[in-house]
């Protein structure tokens, strides 16, 4: 049995969540949707209320009763940091409870010329800087994506390709002792998946300073069983390709680098639209996003390509159509994911999916 702080913590979650779903909900609307009697909404909601995290915003008739009190999120009522740290410097992002950018920096450097020490005493540094005018209890915590692999779990990252100093380093411990927030960890393309609402069965594709990808499978996150799944840049397509850093030769990720470093971006685009194929195959998926640096810079090309390649490929692309789109939140799309991590928490909605799930950004 469920100990009755966890229980109280889950049901407040789910009503919360409810409530952000909704815009707009009574407590005979919330009571219906959670299954809660209508004592233990209404000792939720005087709770929520007194935390400033909702409030009244109007009433409606009832039917042989008096009106209904409809109840709404406070998005500024908390506050939440997405990072994403990858090769070539850090994405940070400040999200409100409605999942509203209302602050972003970018900053460019190499942590391989710097110490992971050094790295994050400037990560901690950012964030510093990306909340100093906020009430420090209203930050709820940090979300940091970085690439992989690393275990979720632990906190503890594992021979990050490109960053050899970084094995075994313990970012999120680190991290938050340095901060005194709460950290959270993902690898940058599961955030990436988290950072939009989308079909139970799709991937974010992301190919930036690396190629990999983030899975929603019937509607639940998946991190495989050392929270490391995503590594579809290192799937192997030609035997006598090129050397990729993970030690391998012709993996997708090298494939496609070695293309957009002859600025033949078409090539790395049809590359792309390969392994996507394989995956759409491999996991019947409904809907694929794209992003990163390489794509943003020609979304247009990589769309296209793409979705022809994977049509070409599908035996019968009229009834296995796949959506396939490029993110619509730009460079940010990975901080951005970050911060739902966070978020996620707060809703009870940290790997659902769905109507209900955290799907930041309108």
């Amino acid at each position: 049995m469920a100990n009755l702080t966890a229980l109280r913590d889950h049901n407040t979650a789910a009503v919360l969540g409810r409530i952000r779903a909704a815009d707009e909900i009574s407590r005979v609307e919330l009571a219906l949707a959670t299954g809660l009697t209508a004592q233990a909404i209404s000792k939720i909601v005087q709770r929520l209320a007194a935390e400033g995290l909702i409030a009244p915003s109007g009433r409606v008739p009832s039917a042989g009763g008096k009106p209904r009190t409809l109840l709404r999120l406070v998005p500024q009522a908390r506050w939440v940091v997405g990072a994403q740290l990858d090769r070539h410097g850090s994405t940070l992002v400040l999200v409100d409870l409605a999942g509203r950018i209302a602050d972003a920096t970018i900053t460019r450097f190499d942590p391989s010329k710097a110490t992971p020490q050094q790295t994050l005493e400037l990560l901690a540094a950012q964030v510093e800087a990306l909340i100093a005018k906020l009430p420090r209890e209203l930050v709820l915590g940090v979300g940091v994506a970085c690439p992989g692999p690393l275990d979720q779990h632990t906190g503890v990252l594992h021979q990050v390709t490109g960053l050899p100093g970084w094995d075994g380093i313990p970012l999120r411990a680190e991290l938050a002792a340095r901060l005194g927030l709460p950290v959270f960890l993902d690898k940058d393309t599961t955030a990436g998946v988290l950072s939009r609402p989308g079909a139970a069965d799709r991937a974010f594709v992301y190919l930036g300073d690396g190629l990999g990808a983030g899975l929603v499978l019937g509607g639940r996150v998946q991190r495989g069983a050392r929270t490391n799944a995503g590594e579809f840049g290192h799937q192997v397509l030609d035997l006598r390709g090129p050397r990729c850093a993970c030690g391998n030769n012709g993996c997708l990720e090298a494939l496609c680098r070695a293309a957009l470093a002859e600025e033949d971006p078409a090539r790395a685009a049809e590359l792309l639209g390969e392994g996507v194929a394989n995956l759409v195959r491999l996991l019947d998926l409904a809907q694929v996003v794209l992003g990163g640096d390489a794509v943003l810079a020609d979304p247009e090309l990589f769309r296209g390509r793409v979705s022809g390649v994977v049509r070409e490929r599908l035996p019968d692309p009229g009834w296995q159509q796949v959506d396939i789109t490029v993110t619509d939140a730009g460079e940010h799309v990975v901080a951005l994911g970050a911060a739902g991590l966070v978020l996620g928490t707060l809703f009870g909605e940290s790997d659902a999916d769905g109507p209900d799930a955290v799907g930041l950004g309108a």
